[in-house]
């Protein structure tokens, strides 16, 4: 059967590090044996059908064949159509009333437990909030991402210790249900 997926890749085309083409990162996949492969933005999103795999076996050899084409390590998740359109529609923020700037969708590799976030005294970020979804986090920034202390808190290494994370946007969250549909 064949599936739709959409790869995150972590880190790539930042500041100038860890430079990864989409021509090439869409010729890399098609190689792997993908088909429809699209990319979206510039930051690492890439859109697939396979019919092999599962998610973590897609994102292991995703990872590996990066590695093996450019010389360095990227961190991939990959999620199929149907958990990135839950992801959407479980938002517990008025996503339709903010902007796509103050709204986020922290993917991660597995799940994650309330445990991790104890720690975090949630009212003294106000008026910036979060909460936790399947293997995701929804993170409501009103001034921002860049300027997010929450996001600064939720970011460090004890927290995500032992997975991988990574942090769209609203409005790359909806572009990536609507890419992913079949």
């Amino acid at each position: 059967m064949t599936t739709t997926y959409a790869a995150l890749l972590r880190g790539i085309n930042v500041g100038g590090a860890k430079k990864v083409p989409m021509a090439d990162l869409r010729t890399l996949m098609e190689g792997l044996g993908h088909d429809a492969v699209r990319t979206y933005l510039q930051s690492g999103q890439a859109v697939f059908t396979s019919d092999h795999g599962d998610e973590e076996s897609l994102a292991a050899e995703l990872r590996g064949a990066i590695e093996k084409r450019f010389g360095f390590g990227v961190d991939v998740i990959v999620r199929d159509h149907a958990y990135l359109k839950a992801v959407a529609e479980a938002c517990p923020f008025p996503a339709a009333e903010l902007e796509a700037r103050q709204l986020h969708v922290t993917y991660f590799s597995g799940p994650v437990d309330a445990e991790r976030f104890a720690e975090i005294d949630q009212a003294a970020f106000l008026p910036e909030e979060f909460r936790l979804g399947d293997r995701a986090l929804y993170l409501y920034a009103p001034n921002g991402l860049g300027r997010s202390k929450l996001a600064e808190q939720l970011a460090r290494p004890r927290i995500t210790k032992g997975l991988i994370a990574t942090t769209r946007n609203w409005n790359t969250v909806v572009k990536l249900v609507e890419l992913t549909r079949a």
